[in-house]
C-alpha cells in the first residue's frame, strides 16, 4: 500500500495513447551520491540532471529539485501511482493556475486496502516555484478540460523556466484521508511559510530527541550505527492517521474527531506485539497510550472486535490470532492507564468466548468454539491448527493477567487455565507440538523441518504458519517454565534448543530454513528460553551470536523483512540486555553489548552497566540492581521504572 501521489522530476515522453499519460522511465542513481538521515533524503539523478531532496512534517512532504544549468525543469505529478501490484481508481484533480496548486483525490487499492474497498487519499500540491505551462492527462479520451480531469489514471505535467544557472523547483504535497480541505489545513498548520531547510532542521531535531532516549557507550562503530538505525526503524511506525484538526476516517468509514489523542493505524500486531510495542511502552508511553486508544476506537467503529493488522481505515485480516489482546493487556500491566480498558477487555473477552460477535466484520479467533470445546484446535476441522492453539493460549494468558489486575477473579482463573491449552497439542512421544484431530489422535508422520510458507507457491501443510514444526516447538512465550516441563528433562530441553541454533545458517538470509531463522516471528523469543531451564549462559551465548550474525549495515541487513520494526526493536532491546515476556510485566535478562547505556524513563533513567568480560569468559555470571544482587535472570517493569543502575558482572 502507499505511493499513490508520485512526483517525477525531469523530462518525460508522452505516451502515444489517447490518455497522453507520460512514460516515466526508471531513474538511475548511484549510492555514492545518496544521503539519508532521519527527516531528510537526497540523491543525484544523472539521467535527468537533477539533485532531489526530500523532507517532511507529519502530513506534508516537501520536495526540492535542483536542475542542472541549461536543463529543462519539468515535474510530473502522477495521482494514479501505486506501490507493488496496487492500483488506483476514481482519480480527480484540478489545477489552480493562480495559486500554483494541484488538488485532488484518488482511491488506493493496495494489497491491504483493497480488502475493504480501498482507501481514499486527498491531496494538495502547492508549488513554490511558478510554472510556465502545465498539461493535465487522464485515461478518459473525451476529457479535454485543462483545469479539471478525472479517471482511473490522471496527473499533471508542469514545465518551468529554463536557465543558464541551476534552477530550483520546490513543492509541498499535503495528504489527508478525510478531505481536500483537511489536506490544505494540514499544509497551512504544519508548513506555513517555513522553507525547506527550516523544515528539515525541525524534523532532525524531533528525531534527535527521540533517538536520544537511549544513549549507548562502547561497542564498535558498526554496532552503534546498527543500534541507532534499529531505533529509528522501530519508531517509524505505526502511522499517524488523524489530521492536524483531529479528524480521521474510522473503520465505519465515517469521519471522527479525536479528543486528546492522535489516531494511529498500520499496526503489524502479529509481529509487533513481541518487541515493538513493549519498546513503545518503555520509551514513548504517551504515544503508545494513543495507539491503545486507537485500537479501542477501531473495535467500537468496526463492529466490536479488536484488529490484528489494521491498515488505513479497515481490517485486513492478515495473519491470525488475537495479538491486540497481548498488546493492550501488557501495556495496562506496565502502567499505561489513560484509555478505556473496560471497553478493550469486553472486546477481548467477546472474541475469546464466541464465534464472530453479531455485527462484527472480522473475528481474531476463527473457530474459537472448537478451541473451547476440545481444549485445542482440531486439525480435521480447522486450518493452522497447531499455530492457532499456541497463539490462542498466549492471548488467553494475557487476558487472564489483565482480568486479575481488573479484579475479575472468575475470568482470571478461566483464562489462566485456558492459557495452558498448548499442552493439549504436545505429543510426549515425539516431544513436539503436533496437529491433533477431533478424536484426539496426533497426525503422523512428524516432519520437523517441513516449512509452511505460502510465499513459495504452495503449502505442504496447513497445521503451522510461517514456520516448521521445529520452529513452532518453542512458541510458548507466556509460560517458559511450563514448556520446559513438557520435555523429558531440562537437560534434553537445553540440548534440543542448543541444536536448534547450532544448525541454523550463520548469515543474514532472505529465505528461511527449518532451524532458527531470525525473520520468523514465532521463535524470535526462543533464545531467552534457556533462562527458564537454568542456563542463562546459553541465552547470552546465542543472543550475542544473533546480534553478530543476523544484523548488518548493508542492504541485506535483516533476515526477511522488519515487519513494522519487530526485528529492529529486538536488536535495541537485546543489545541492552532486556527482552519482554509477551503479555506480562516481565523482562528476561540477556547480555548487553554496551559498556554503558542510559535509558530515559520519563522523569527517571535506568543506567545499564556491563563489566568487561575477562579473556576466555563468554558470559556474565550475576546481575545487580542498585547494588543488590539478583537471584534471578529477569526483572519487572515496575523495577525498571524505579531507575538506578542495572549492572552485569
Amino acid at each position: 500500500d502507499g505511493g499513490s501521489i508520485r512526483i517525477y522530476p525531469g523530462l518525460v515522453a508522452v505516451d502515444a495513447s489517447s490518455s497522453g499519460r507520460p512514460g516515466n522511465p526508471p531513474l538511475e542513481f548511484d549510492h555514492q551520491r545518496e544521503l539519508a538521515s532521519p527527516g531528510y533524503y537526497a540523491v543525484t539523478l544523472p539521467s535527468v540532471s537533477v539533485r532531489a531532496e526530500l523532507t517532511a512534517t507529519l502530513h506534508v512532504g516537501l520536495h526540492r529539485y535542483t536542475f542542472a544549468a541549461g536543463a529543462q525543469p519539468q515535474i510530473t505529478l502522477d495521482a494514479a501511482s501505486a506501490l507493488g501490484r496496487g492500483r488506483t481508481e476514481d482519480c480527480q484533480l484540478s489545477v489552480d493556475n493562480q495559486r500554483r496548486e494541484i488538488t485532488g483525490s484518488t482511491r488506493m487499492l493496495g494489497s491491504f486496502s483493497k480488502r475493504y474497498g480501498g482507501l481514499p487519499v486527498y491531496f494538495v500540491a502547492r508549488f513554490r516555484t511558478p510554472w510556465t505551462s502545465y498539461r493535465p492527462w487522464t485515461d478518459r479520451a473525451d476529457d479535454s478540460d485543462t483545469q479539471f480531469v478525472s479517471g482511473d489514471e490522471s496527473g499533471v505535467v508542469c514545465d518551468f523556466e529554463k536557465s543558464a544557472a541551476p534552477q530550483v523547483v520546490e513543492l509541498a504535497v499535503a495528504l489527508s484521508h478525510v478531505s481536500i480541505a483537511n489536506a490544505r489545513d494540514n499544509l497551512e498548520v504544519e508548513l506555513g511559510e517555513r522553507g525547506f531547510d527550516e523544515v528539515r532542521q525541525a524534523a532532525t531535531t524531533e528525531w534527535d530527541a527521540l533517538l536520544a532516549s537511549v544513549q549507548v557507550e562502547g561497542g564498535t562503530a558498526a554496532e552503534q550505527t546498527m543500534f541507532y538505525t534499529a531505533l529509528f526503524r522501530a519508531l517509524s511506525m505505526p502511522t499517524t492517521f488523524s489530521d492536524a484538526n483531529g479528524e480521521y476516517l474510522g473503520f465505519d468509514k465515517q469521519h471522527h474527531r479525536t479528543d486528546g489523542f492522535q489516531y494511529y493505524t498500520d499496526m503489524s500486531l502479529w509481529d509487533t506485539f513481541r518487541t515493538a510495542h513493549p519498546l513503545y511502552t518503555l520509551l514513548i508511553p504517551e504515544r503508545h497510550r494513543d495507539m491503545l486508544v486507537s485500537l479501542v476506537h477501531m473495535a467500537e467503529q468496526g463492529g466490536g472486535t479488536l484488529p490484528r493488522w489494521p491498515a488505513g481505515c479497515g481490517y485486513t485480516g492478515s495473519m491470525f490470532g488475537a495479538p491486540a489482546d497481548v498488546v493492550i493487556a501488557e501495556a495496562w500491566l506496565k502502567g499505561i492507564r489513560e484509555f478505556d480498558v473496560e471497553a478493550a477487555y469486553e472486546a477481548m473477552r467477546a472474541a475469546a468466548m464466541q464465534p464472530t460477535p453479531p455485527g462484527a466484520s472480522f473475528s481474531p479467533r476463527e473457530d474459537i468454539d472448537q478451541f473451547i470445546r476440545y481444549g485445542y484446535c482440531p486439525s480435521d476441522t480447522m486450518s493452522e491448527a497447531v499455530a492457532k492453539t499456541l497463539e490462542y493460549s498466549t492471548s488467553d494468558a494475557a487476558i487472564g493477567r489483565l482480568a486479575a489486575a481488573l479484579g475479575r477473579e472468575a475470568d482470571a482463573a478461566l483464562f489462566a487455565e485456558r492459557s495452558r491449552n498448548y499442552r493439549n497439542v504436545w505429543n510426549p512421544e515425539t516431544q513436539y507440538f503436533q496437529p491433533r484431530d477431533s478424536s484426539g489422535h496426533f497426525s503422523t508422520p512428524l516432519k520437523p523441518l517441513l516449512l509452511t510458507y505460502v510465499d513459495f507457491g504452495r503449502k505442504y501443510t496447513d497445521d503451522y504458519v510461517e514456520g516448521s514444526a521445529l520452529q513452532w516447538r518453542w512458541a510458548v512465550p507466556h509460560d517458559a517454565a511450563g514448556l520446559v516441563e513438557l520435555f523429558s528433562s531440562p537437560n534434553y530441553f537445553v540440548d534440543e534448543l542448543d541444536e536448534f541454533f547450532a544448525k541454523s545458517v550463520a548469515e543474514v538470509g532472505a529465505l528461511p530454513n527449518g532451524y532458527y531463522w531470525h525473520g520468523n516471528q514465532p521463535d524470535i523469543h526462543a533464545v531467552y528460553l534457556f533462562n527458564a531451564a537454568g542456563r542463562p549462559d546459553m541465552t547470552q551465548q546465542w543472543v550475542r551470536w544473533i546480534l553478530k550474525h543476523k544484523y548488518g549495515d548493508g542492504p541485506n541487513g535483516l533476515d526477511g523483512n522488519d515487519d513494522g520494526g519487530t526485528l529492529s526493536a529486538w536488536y535495541v532491546l537485546s543489545s541492552l540486555g532486556l527482552y519482554p515476556v509477551a503479555g506480562s510485566e516481565r523482562y528476561e535478562l540477556g547480555c548487553p553489548i554496551w559498556r554503558r547505556a542510559v535509558v530515559k524513563l520519563g522523569d527517571t533513567k535506568l543506567e545499564i552497566v556491563a563489566d568487561e568480560l575477562p579473556v576466555g569468559r563468554t558470559h556474565f555470571e550475576r546481575v545487580e540492581l542498585n547494588g543488590l544482587p539478583l537471584d534471578r535472570w529477569w526483572l519487572t517493569h515496575s523495577e525498571l521504572l524505579q531507575g538506578g543502575v542495572l549492572r552485569f558482572r
